[in-house]
């Protein structure tokens, strides 16, 4: 069934965010069915989306947290979810994130690098704590999605190198105020080739025997998250096929006993109950383009100016014929743009617009530039 505004909402002012919490629950739901005959893990990645409405909602389905700052550590703490299930990610922590990490005892660092274990080794110390870590390596797997979210690749600036993994193994044993609990790998997101995942399995497979023979049985294994979602149709996919995704890992993962998986999943939790609403500012028509001008832009949804990503845009208020639109916003940059050559009915000033699959990545990458307000967020 085509997306429709409570019409509740029709006269509020836009540019707003619209999230459909009963949808969040369904595929809350979806998820974790699908995640417990393999007892997998799941950590939800506040990166995709941090509101406390949202994120309460995910707690309250049992998920954990899978954070990239300090301030993300403490919004998830906020939100209600345990400390030991808490995992901080991220290439740059600072001193005082890691500290305020370290003292809210939170399950995992996933770590980086050298330099970084021993930072995290100075100051556990400090407080008299052992920092408990997962090693994100770098497998160099190829997640066949946008070079700016490709993160597995020997070329991007995450993880460490497997060249490398057996001097920072080695480099473990001088610092005793780490523990090393687990392996961590994260190849990208918005992964709708679900082979990858068999390609990462198998990489893992075989640092494990590696690590194995070496003597370290590591009881948590962490395969990041990354699944995709539908931005072409998303009322015909409004819940990701997690059984499928986590199929992947059930067949080509040699989980060893009693050990824990771990997924970090993001976008594909919270992506399609978002919208973002505006209204048709002007329609401005030059010798070769028809321009649907937005009282929304890329202030707050970036995704299209900084990666060209699709989104599903409707317009929520016309049934007339269909024409080509570009549908821009009122920012002064010409990468304020949704979409070009847009089939949409015939579009007036005042028109209800409605950009779907926002949830994710949408109204927590909002900026102030322009000084723009920031929009409202409205539930239901």
């Amino acid at each position: 069934m085509p997306f429709q505004l409570p019409a509740e909402l029709t006269q509020q002012p836009t540019p707003f965010y619209f999230y459909d919490l009963q949808l969040l629950d369904q595929t809350l739901a979806a998820l974790t069915a699908a995640a417990r005959p393999g007892n997998f893990q799941v950590h939800y990645a506040l990166k995709a989306n941090s509101n406390l409405p949202v994120l309460q909602r995910i707690q309250a389905a049992g998920l954990g947290a899978d954070c990239v700052s300090g301030g993300e550590v403490q919004r998830a703490l906020e939100a209600g979810f345990a400390a030991d299930h808490v995992v901080f990610a991220g290439v740059g922590k600072s001193d005082a994130e890691i500290n305020r990490a370290l003292a809210a005892d939170i399950f995992c660092f996933n770590a980086e690098s050298v330099p970084e274990l021993r930072v995290l080794n100075e100051l556990a110390a400090s407080q008299g704590r052992t920092a408990r870590v997962a090693l994100r390596i770098n497998p160099n797997v190829d997640a066949h999605t946008h070079a700016y979210i490709t993160t597995g690749l020997e070329a991007n600036k995450f993880g460490i190198s497997l060249q490398d993994l057996g001097s920072v193994i080695d480099s473990l044993d001088s610092l005793p105020n780490v523990e090393l609990i687990g392996l961590h790998a994260h190849i990208g997101s918005q992964i709708t080739n679900l082979a990858v995942f068999a390609d990462l399995s198998r990489k893992l497979n075989e640092l494990q025997t590696w690590l194995e023979g070496r003597g370290h049985q590591l009881p948590h294994l962490n395969v990041g998250g990354g699944l995709g979602i539908n931005y072409q149709d998303p009322d015909g996919h409004l819940i990701p096929d997690f059984a499928a995704y986590f199929g992947m890992f059930e067949q080509h993962l040699m989980r060893r006993p009693n050990q824990q998986v771990h997924v970090e999943l993001g976008r594909a939790v919270v992506a399609q109950c978002g919208t973002l609403v505006s209204r048709v500012l002007y329609v401005k028509e030059s010798q070769q383009v028809r321009f649907a001008i937005l009282d929304a832009g890329m202030t707050e949804l970036i995704r299209p100016a900084l990666y060209g990503s699709h989104h599903h845009i409707q317009n929520l208020s016309s049934q007339g014929e269909f024409l080509p639109y570009d549908v821009v916003g009122p920012i002064c940059e010409s990468s304020d743009t949704f979409a070009k050559g847009m089939l949409l009915p015939e579009t007036r000033r005042g028109d209800l617009v409605a950009i779907r699959s926002a949830g994710a990545y949408g109204e927590v990458m909002a900026s102030g530039y322009n000084l723009r307000e920031k929009a409202a967020a409205v539930y239901r």
